[in-house]
């Protein structure tokens, strides 16, 4: 009996030490600490939450890195995501914008309106919005990839949000739950590990 519990608590615990393997969640190169995000566009909390994000980000002249993690139940979180990636390719910071200007106006938004809040958005940004974005399916690669690394490092709800270092001899990250009361204090601690 002992010998057949072996293979799968191995088999357990590789899963684990995947799931809390640091690496997958890394601040870019040239940084020690960054902010990474799970979001989800149709989310009501990632919406809420985003400001104070970015806020902290630009406090602290610090990464932030924002991954998609559409969630099933959103009927256009993943179209938005999509598009968003679209205008990553002009500039990411054109894509971020997309997103809080998604954000903005999310009560707004259905299945039926997207496009046309895409359209609006391009056209104030002097940008091209094509009838098809995706014809490829290379951004969707991208949000799937997204989701698929939410789903390694075990993602349960949106927005994710974590405070990641590289460096050595520091936690390599830390999830922050309350981003008014606590996402400041992480930074903090982990640039004066």
């Amino acid at each position: 009996m002992k010998n057949t519990l072996l293979p799968f608590a191995l088999l357990v615990l590789s899963t684990l030490a995947l799931a809390q393997d640091p690496s997958l969640l890394r601040p870019p190169k040239g940084a020690t600490v960054a902010i990474i995000v799970f979001e989800d566009l149709q989310c009501p909390r990632c919406r809420q939450e985003a400001p104070i994000v970015a806020s902290a980000g630009k406090t602290y002249k610090i990464p932030v890195i924002r991954h998609d993690f559409p969630l099933p139940m959103h009927n256009w979180s993943y179209n938005a995501a999509v598009i968003a990636r679209y205008f990553d390719t002009h500039s990411k910071e054109l894509g971020n914008q997309f997103r809080d200007y998604i954000f903005q106006h999310q009560p707004e938004i259905d299945p039926d309106n997207l496009q046309g809040f895409a359209q609006r958005f391009a056209t104030d940004h002097k940008v091209d919005l094509p009838f098809v974005v995706d014809p490829q399916g290379k951004f969707a690669a991208l949000v799937n990839d997204d989701k698929a690394l939410g789903q390694r490092v075990k993602i349960q709800h949106t927005p994710t949000i974590y405070v990641v270092s590289a460096k050595p001899g520091a936690k390599p990250l830390v999830e922050v739950q309350n981003p008014d009361t606590e996402l400041y204090q992480t930074i903090e601690a982990m640039k004066n590990e």
